[in-house]
């Protein structure tokens, strides 16, 4: 395989999690169990320009169905980060009536619905036609359609340049990456800004988050690739911002290239912690494998012995991540008979490969749980809060990422 950004030749394997469904292709009923397609997972290095990317099996189109569950709007933590976001961007950009917003995987409309509320013009785009459906009954403008160069030059003939162009946790989806940022530049305006929030690569080594790799992630990013990225359709990072989302994430500011935006400082801070930590060495990466069948092993012994000590163990939350945790492991509905979840979309579904039941919360009461294990790490304080009220006073909550803990 050729590196996906600079086409040079992958040989530095980063983990090999075997074969295995993608993470949000829910199963409908029981007779879907037989004809469920599955994939290879595994992750490669570019040792040259360090994007770390998933060995090519499976195509955007294949992952990103009319059907596909993800609904960023049910999270309400995500939903006021997008809030907050955008009242940060109007501000800091001076953006009004006149001005136009382009988000890229729009989703549910969860943060353009902030931006139509201020009365500022824009545009989501997103492949998917149940997120679609739900962003436009927000008032949200959506087309429909996976966005590269050539899409960006078909929506200019109906559509002005965008002053600010959005895209939270999308880069990391596309399979083509060099498109997508071609059609960012094509789209920008000349003083426009690219905001791209994404989880940093060097968070998913040191706290082993594993889970978040699957399918639908093409790529795993660094700010050293996503820089080279860029900077290849001249686009340049002027500002880089840390954020506790999604286990960690960057948030990414650019421009055209010498447009009026000054360079901070964070941007060469956070490349230099990058190279302390060793992203631009193959060790970094090589070493990464023993973490993840480590915390595999423990809670699969975990697990086990609840089950021979009678205890009730539940999962929460059918996030993609868990998906990707439970079926590396090995656990099936032997060894966790159901899991809860808020989103409507996934109710009454089957998980992937595990083939767990997925009930709404209101059903947790019925289980009277010793354990509820919280597969969607990042957000297990919100959902800790939401769960305790319907479950006994003795149930102990768990995460799984970076270790086993009781939180």
């Amino acid at each position: 395989m050729k590196c996906r950004h600079c086409n040079h030749s992958l040989s530095l394997s980063f983990v090999d999690l075997g074969v295995m469904p993608p993470s949000n292709a829910y199963l409908s009923c029981e007779s879907d169990f037989e004809k469920e397609a599955s994939f290879p997972l595994k992750v490669l290095v570019c040792d040259k320009c360090w994007l770390v990317q998933t060995e090519d099996f499976t195509r955007a189109d294949e992952l990103f169905t009319d059907d596909y569950a993800y609904l960023s709007s049910t999270s309400s933590t995500w939903v006021e980060h997008a809030k907050q976001f955008v009242d940060e961007l109007v501000e800091s950009h001076g953006l009004n009536a006149e001005s136009f917003v382009v988000e890229l995987a729009a989703n549910d409309g969860y943060l353009l619905q902030h931006v139509v509320r201020k009365g500022i013009p824009c545009l989501g785009i997103e492949p998917t036609s149940v997120a679609a459906e739900i962003a436009k009954s927000k008032g949200v403008d959506i087309q429909e359609c996976f966005f590269g160069l050539e899409q960006a030059h078909r929506l200019l003939v109906d559509y002005p340049k965008a002053n600010a162009i959005i895209g939270n946790n999308v880069l990391a989806h596309v399979p083509d990456i060099n498109d997508f940022v071609s059609g960012i530049a094509a789209m920008l305006a000349k003083t426009g800004v690219v905001s791209l929030e994404f989880p940093h690569l060097l968070n998913l080594i040191k706290y082993k988050q594993f889970d978040t790799i699957y399918h639908e992630h093409f790529s795993y990013l660094s700010l050293t690739a996503v820089r080279n990225i860029l900077a290849s359709v001249g686009l340049e990072i002027f500002n880089v911002e840390k954020l506790s989302t999604h286990g960690g994430s960057l948030r990414v500011w650019a421009q055209h290239s010498g447009e009026i935006q000054k360079v901070s400082r964070n941007v060469a801070n956070v490349l230099e912690e990058e190279q302390s930590y060793g992203m631009c060495l193959q060790e970094t990466y090589q070493n990464f494998a023993y973490s993840v069948d480590k915390i595999s092993q423990d809670l699969k012994a975990f697990l086990k012995k609840a089950k021979a000590s009678h205890k009730t163990i539940v999962a929460y939350g059918a996030a993609a991540k868990g998906n990707t945790l439970l079926n590396y492991a090995g656990i099936d509905v032997s060894d966790l008979p159901v899991v809860f979840d808020a989103a409507d979309s996934k109710q009454g579904k089957f998980m992937p490969a595990s083939h767990i039941p997925i009930l709404p919360p209101s059903r947790l009461e019925q289980y009277s749980p010793d354990y509820v294990l919280i597969l969607p790490w990042n957000i297990a304080h919100e959902i800790k809060n939401v769960v305790k009220p319907l479950v006994p006073e003795t149930c102990k909550f768990l995460t799984a990422i970076p270790e086993l803990s009781v939180i």
